[in-house]
């Protein structure tokens, strides 16, 4: 792809983040004008009612979202290279049904609300390490291998929070669908410097992979020609993708379609290159995540509908478009 028509996609994309963004903050269950908008963003120490929505309530709300939807778009691209298949989401890795099992078993054995995102982060990094270990054959990780063993443990951990939900009463089953069905309700600065370092960790680790996912689209054995150790890019690759997944499950719950549908989008944007579509993918998301809230606070207010649903809702038909339209079908992979 020309540098300059790459170039302009990164504008557009940071653009449409801004705007993504200011409309966080502008909608909801209430709508605040743009010049006090303005005013209250300039201003941080103010206390009047539109300076608290907009610095305690809703900007929180935009940074998480923005950094959960990054997270999972970047979590997605990098294994959607590793792999090479459009097919695959960061979920694959058991890290939604692994933290959701624990969290339903957590809030039935009354665990405080506090403790519930570090839960849900510890058994979604455990989980994903044991489905790259189910995947290990020799110091490497088999492809198929993993596929199966994220689906097998998604399945089981699935049941048991079916389990949990029908055993549980109607305030504990409230909980976990919550959590389930995604939300950055009642999140702030908190739960998001809680989570910061492992966000960081993921992103350090997903640069770290670029060059090396840039040398798999050309298939393995090229790959190993030019020198790259196909079972430490595999590790590394599971590793950021699951520490990104994680901190994302932790701060809102199980948002599905953003890793998947995203790193699709960002590669027709800006080419197969690991470096500028893992980029794109992160803008991309961080644009998403914030937008649909500001939808799902504002369509049926005060009602919130859970951003997980929402996502869904909108993110199947848009991916079937994207996938089924013959151009993408007949495109071979990293064109």
């Amino acid at each position: 792809m020309p540098h300059t028509r790459r170039t302009a996609w990164f504008i557009a994309l940071l653009l449409v983040l801004g705007l993504c963004a200011a409309l966080g903050l502008a909608v909801g269950g209430s709508t605040i004008a743009l010049p006090d908008l303005l005013h209250a963003l300039a201003h941080p120490g103010d206390r009047s009612d539109v300076g608290t929505i907009v610095w305690l309530l809703r900007a929180p709300r935009v940074v998480i979202g923005a950094c959960v939807g990054m997270a999972l778009g970047i979590s997605g691209g990098l294994l959607q290279g590793l792999l090479r298949n459009p097919l695959v989401d960061p979920f694959l890795t058991g890290v939604s049904a692994g933290a959701g099992a624990a969290i339903a078993i957590g809030v039935a054995f009354g665990i405080a609300a506090a403790f519930v995102p570090a839960v849900g982060f510890a058994a979604g990094m455990g989980t994903a390490v044991l489905v790259a270990l189910l995947a290990r054959r020799g110091r490497g990780i088999d492809a198929e291998r993993l596929i199966l063993a994220g689906i097998s443990l998604s399945a089981l951990f699935s049941a048991l929070v079916t389990l949990v939900l029908v055993r549980s009463g109607p305030a504990n089953a409230a909980t976990v669908l919550a959590w389930l069905g995604g939300s950055l309700a009642n999140r702030g600065w908190g739960e998001l410097a809680a989570t910061a370092p492992y966000l960081a960790a993921g992103l350090v680790l997903a640069a770290l992979c670029a060059p090396s996912l840039n040398a798999l689209r050309l298939g393995p054995s090229i790959a190993r020609a030019v020198g790259v150790d196909l079972a430490r890019t595999q590790w590394l690759v599971l590793a950021a993708a699951a520490l990104l997944a994680a901190a994302a499950v932790a701060l809102a719950g199980v948002v599905g379609f953003v890793g998947l549908i995203v790193p699709h989008v960002a590669r027709r944007l800006v080419g197969a290159d690991a470096r500028a579509s893992l980029a794109a993918a992160g803008l991309l998301g961080a644009a998403v995540v914030p937008l649909a809230d500001a939808v799902a606070r504002s369509i049926a207010a005060p009602v919130e509908i859970p951003l997980g649903v929402l996502l869904a809702i909108a993110g199947v038909p848009a991916f079937l478009y994207l996938y089924l339209r013959p151009a993408t079908a007949t495109r071979a992979w990293g064109a």
